[in-house]
């Protein structure tokens, strides 16, 4: 049964409350919302045992005789997912649709007699399911011969205009920082402001992740859990993507007083490794693993983006789809009226900023009002679990905040 709530300093706002830092547009506030999405980690690795390609693989290796991209979209339906983002492109270089820039893409490879089209599948098979559709493109690149010269940017850029061209709409655009230049390869100067706005040109939904956003940001691990304090603002003068992102302590809890709106996702795979290997099929986290893993990033304000990746047929394994269902069905029974776990659920309306610095939650007793649980920032959403409580009343208290606090909806079970 759910007990009463009273929101103590919190419903303190009898007028349209000041902004306090920068806030969200809309694209940030509807990509917030989604909280958990699928990210498929599958191409010439998948087949290989490796996690990062050299580039000289033979594009033959690539060759998902079942590829089954509806089922990889019903399965994410299933799970309670709100999208899928696919490695269209990742360090090897080889490209999962036949791209113009690239002699390293499917349509070098015998799978399919060089007519497979594997985003316009899954471009095609998320819009059938009602998922939103989201690309990661490494702009590293090991195979492309340009990779080193100012040439590349101009190679990427149009790169990644294609994709999105071909097969948007784009929700996310995920850039990787990633880039270990081997013997015989040049650093490469990255021209982001080019490739940001390409983005934008073509998909001006699409939120943009990277180290240092501009629209999401990296978490600074990818174990999944981002920092009990958790502010949606970062600093980014002086940073850029890869080697010179900010330090991963910042990226795990954001900048208090950031100068910009840049949340964070938390990315993390269900296996050990983020692409696919049969040596792995033993090794999928457990439904209690991936609880904590959403109490340490959806329950904390991020964006949880878990891989699962598609394994050598082409489509998403059993284990894996397995797991993601009881997942699901562990998630229902703790948020359900009836079975579910003591705890509070808060979320802050951020739409005049982020403001709340501390919190605590307080149960009614015979004795009077007695403290349970306590946190730091709430922001998009806080989850707050506390041993089982005999009271008719809950009590929120805000007890530290950047101005008049503002709550978008509070929950109890």
């Amino acid at each position: 049964m759910k007990a009463r709530l009273i929101l103590a300093a919190l419903l303190t706002v009898a007028c349209t409350p000041g902004t306090f830092g920068p806030v969200p547009d809309e694209r940030q506030s509807a990509w917030q919302d989604m909280e958990y999405y699928m990210f498929c980690h599958f191409g010439p690795n998948t087949f290989t045992d490796k996690e990062w390609g050299d580039g000289t693989e033979n594009p033959d290796v690539f060759c998902p005789e079942a590829l089954d991209c509806d089922q990889w979209a019903a399965t994410a339906e299933a799970a309670g997912m709100k999208g899928i983002v696919i490695t269209a492109k990742h360090h090897d270089g080889f490209c999962l649709w036949p791209s113009a820039y690239s002699d390293h893409t499917v349509a070098q490879s015998s799978w399919r007699d060089g007519k497979g089209d594997v985003l316009r599948e899954l471009s095609d098979a998320c819009r059938a399911h009602g998922l939103k559709f989201g690309i990661y493109i490494s702009p590293w690149d090991r195979n492309h011969p340009t990779y080193g010269t100012e040439a590349y940017n101009a190679v990427f850029a149009n790169t990644v205009r294609e994709a999105h061209e071909k097969y948007g709409p784009v929700f996310e655009q995920w850039f990787d920082g990633a880039c270990k230049p081997g013997p015989g390869q040049r650093a490469m100067p990255y021209d982001w402001d080019l490739f940001n706005s390409t983005v934008y040109s073509v998909s001006p939904d699409a939120v943009i992740f990277s180290d240092v956003g501009p629209d999401c940001r990296w978490v600074g691990n990818e174990k999944g859990y981002v920092g009990e304090t958790n502010w949606c603002r970062l600093d980014t003068e002086g940073f850029t993507p890869g080697a010179g992102a900010p330090p991963r302590d910042t990226l795990n809890m954001g900048n208090v007083y950031g100068s910009h709106w840049i949340p964070a996702e938390c990315d993390v795979s269900i296996r050990p490794g983020w692409f696919y290997s049969p040596d792995t099929d033993d090794k999928v986290k457990t439904v209690d693993e991936l609880m904590e893993i959403w109490f340490a990033s959806v329950g904390r304000g991020a964006n949880l983006i878990l891989n699962v990746p598609p394994d050598r047929t082409g489509r998403i394994n059993s284990i894996d789809s397995t797991r993601l269902m009881e997942f699901k069905a562990a998630r229902d029974a703790f948020f359900s009226e009836k079975e579910g776990s003591d705890c509070v659920v808060v979320m802050e309306d951020l739409r005049y900023g982020q403001k709340i610095r501390s919190f605590v939650v307080e149960a009614k007793g015979p004795s009077g009002w007695k403290q349970v649980a306590s946190g730091t920032t709430v922001g998009h959403k806080r989850i707050v679990r506390f041993p089982h409580q005999d009271t008719d009343r809950i009590r929120v208290r805000v007890t530290a905040s950047f101005g008049k606090p503002l709550i978008r909806s509070v929950e109890t079970y």
